[in-house]
């Protein structure tokens, strides 16, 4: 494995840029791991409709990024307290949705660091129920992204500030705030260190779990790229907030998978626009999915007859059809 040496770059739009650009354009014969810290960001999961996820008037005030990554999940918030977790490796068709192979190295190092931490629920590392890391994961066929955040030194009292948590994620998890529900790792340290501490610690854990690491330096042309991609993704605000759909139908249900929240235009009987929102995790983009939708009757046997042929798991993960038609249509 290498790492990829980001050379102590916070802004989130270049990082994930980074990310994105090592991905798709490294080594594919060679896993990477990639560490980054951010300046104060909202990092919204990649089918999430933006402006409900946010406080906009508090991020504004605050000067605080709002970005969307490539991969699935709820939305984040990310400071300097708070230390992010790339693994970019071959999809081998087994590996998407298993977070366990992908956390199971960094919690080791957390137990040797004192910390009893343990994979909960579909993607969090939680200590004592409360939760330390969220993960999540992209695929582009052949090669994936598994990447978290560990909450080392985070300020608790900005993530409620920023983010607009739904109340169908707070009945879901318990009638408990936001703060009583996340803490630091720096919390279940017996003897204090800092971040930079923190960060070395860790990697020089996960050298051992693995092959020995080499790191890498990215040359100025492959920089120039990145840098590029962040200008023609990252910083624009159709990526990253996104156009809101014109609806006269929404259904919204939440699922062991995640939440689903689907925004329908129904005109003249047939379906003209569909949107899906969400918190979900699937292999593949839902436009996919959207688009056979388009021009389809409203109509529950047509819908149905639409989608016969489709793998509605590859969209969300363990997600039967019959429930999302239900969704989309309603019960009988």
């Amino acid at each position: 494995m290498i790492f990829i040496d980001n050379e102590g770059h916070t802004n989130p739009k270049l990082n994930l840029a980074l990310e994105e650009y090592a991905l798709r354009h490294f080594d594919t014969s060679t896993d990477y791991l990639l560490f980054y810290i951010n300046e104060p960001s909202i990092i919204i999961g990649r089918n999430q409709n933006t402006l409900e996820e946010i406080n906009q008037e508090y991020i504004d005030a605050k000067h605080i990024h709002v970005v969307r990554r490539v991969s699935g999940g709820g939305a984040v918030y990310h400071d300097l307290g708070n230390l992010n977790f790339s693994f970019i490796t071959n999809h081998d068709g087994k590996s998407i949705s298993n977070f366990k192979k992908f956390t199971a190295p960094v919690i080791k190092v957390l137990n040797d660091m004192g910390v009893s931490a343990e994979l909960k629920g579909r993607n969090d590392i939680l200590v004592n129920d409360k939760k330390i890391s969220g993960t999540a994961q992209f695929s582009t066929g052949k090669r994936m992204i598994s990447h978290g955040t560990l909450l080392f030194d985070t300020d608790m009292s900005e993530v409620a500030k920023a983010l607009q948590v739904k109340m169908s994620k707070i009945q879901s998890k318990g009638h408990k705030s936001v703060r009583s529900r996340v803490a630091n790792i720096s919390e279940f340290l017996k003897t204090p260190i800092s971040m930079a501490n923190f960060k070395e610690q860790l990697l020089i854990g996960l050298y051992e779990a693995s092959e020995p690491f080499e790191t890498y330096k990215l040359t100025e042309d492959e920089w120039k790229a990145v840098h590029q991609l962040k200008a023609e993704k990252y910083d624009l605000w159709d990526w990253n907030f996104g156009r809101s759909p014109k609806f006269n139908i929404q259904r919204n249900k939440r699922f062991p998978i995640g939440e689903i929240d689907l925004r329908i235009f129904v005109e003249k009987g047939h379906i003209s626009e569909v949107k899906v929102f969400g918190d979900f995790f699937g292999r593949q983009p839902v436009s996919d999915l959207e688009n056979r939708l388009i021009g389809v009757p409203y109509d529950k046997h047509e819908i149905r007859k639409t989608l016969e042929n489709v793998s509605i798991e590859d969209y969300f993960g363990t997600l039967e059809t019959s429930d999302f038609i239900d969704l989309v249509y309603g019960s009988d």
